[in-house]
């Protein structure tokens, strides 16, 4: 179905309004008088997202407001993944919006009130619907879906100096499994065996990101996966002719859509396809989209050019990581060591 003219316009106006002309204010107006000519679920979903994005930027502008304006945007986000749950973009978005809340201490704001003066709300009414629906629905099935659909979620303490003080604090990183299922593996595991406990961010370069996971030396030298994908030192053999576990590796999953945003896991590689247990993670100020795959873009080896396989993002904690990565260094070492003091699979 063609998009309406006045919506795709609403559209177009929102996005310039807030990439351009930093006037969220004008996006959220643009939208508001569209909102009558959306004809689908989608396209409410998009339009969603658009006002999630201005109203994040609104936020960010009108700092007195802050809590209003990010608790509605992620709203706005929460609908519009409701309706399109498969939207990557959006749902790193909120992500990264989930994050700069939690460094504010601004609850999601997804609350409510089932009842105001007696008298049911909607989104009571609502609950009271779910809730009759849930008990015409087996406890079996609904666990079954909820269990199909979660993302594992992971909890890491580190610990840093920061202007002199220890500081120890909890990092939570969703992984996705369904774009990057052996990356997602393979950390799991490495979680789950206790491999990461102790180990250090060795590298650690500000506005670009912080990098640990070498489970074998700490220093940046070593790691490698939990199990055997058919790869062995970037080299696609049978496993019979790789006897030496330290030499497995997991082979790309970079053409998995997801990007190098802010709070953003990926695997830390010494060429396509040598991906073992080192990662890095993507601070607010980070720029490092060169390493995004794009169709085109040359990733083999002696090509000059660079793909990581994005498989997680930070909900909770973006504000250690961005600390970390301000952390005194000697070149791209911690002057005082970071380290993971304990990880955890909590979903």
């Amino acid at each position: 179905m063609p998009i309406p003219s006045e919506l795709q316009r609403a559209w177009d106006d929102a996005v310039t309004f807030v990439e351009e002309k930093k006037d969220p204010e004008g996006a959220l107006e643009a939208l508001r008088a569209a909102w009558g000519s959306i004809e689908t679920e989608t396209q409410r979903a998009k339009t969603l997202a658009l006002a999630a994005d201005a109203g994040t930027e609104l936020g960010m502008i009108d700092s007195r407001n802050r809590k209003s304006h990010w608790q509605k945007a992620y709203r706005n986000y929460n609908n519009s993944l409701s309706i399109n749950s498969k939207n990557k973009e959006t749902r790193i978005k909120m992500n990264k919006l989930a994050s700069m809340m939690d460094e504010e201490s601004i609850s999601l704001g997804l609350g409510f009130q089932m009842f105001d003066q007696g008298n049911p709300t909607p989104l009571g009414l609502l609950v009271m619907i779910l809730a009759l629906a849930g008990l015409l629905v087996s406890v079996k099935l609904v666990s079954e879906f909820f269990a199909a659909t979660d993302n594992p979620l992971v909890s890491m303490e580190v610990q840093y100096v920061q202007n002199g003080q220890t500081v120890t604090g909890e990092i939570q990183i969703e992984l996705y499994q369904d774009e990057a299922p052996m990356h997602v593996e393979s950390f799991l595991t490495h979680v789950e065996n206790g491999a990461y406990v102790g180990i250090e961010f060795h590298r650690v370069m500000s506005g670009f990101m912080i990098q640990g996971g070498d489970i074998e030396s700490m220093g940046g030298l070593g790691g490698y996966a939990a199990h055997y994908y058919g790869w062995c030192n970037g080299e696609q053999m049978p496993v019979s002719q790789c006897p030496d576990k330290t030499d497995y590796t997991v082979p790309q999953e970079h053409e998995n859509g997801l990007k190098h945003t802010v709070g953003a896991l990926a695997a830390a590689h010494a060429g396509v396809n040598t991906d073992g247990s080192q990662f890095y993670i993507i601070p607010s100020d980070g720029s490092a989209g060169h390493l995004d795959w794009e169709a085109g873009k040359d990733c083999s080896r002696g090509s000059g050019e660079s793909c990581h396989t994005v498989y997680g993002y930070v909900t909770e904690g973006q504000n250690h990581v961005d600390s970390i990565s301000k952390v005194e260094t000697d070149g791209t070492t911690p002057v005082d060591p970071v380290r993971i003091l304990s990880a955890s699979v909590i979903n």
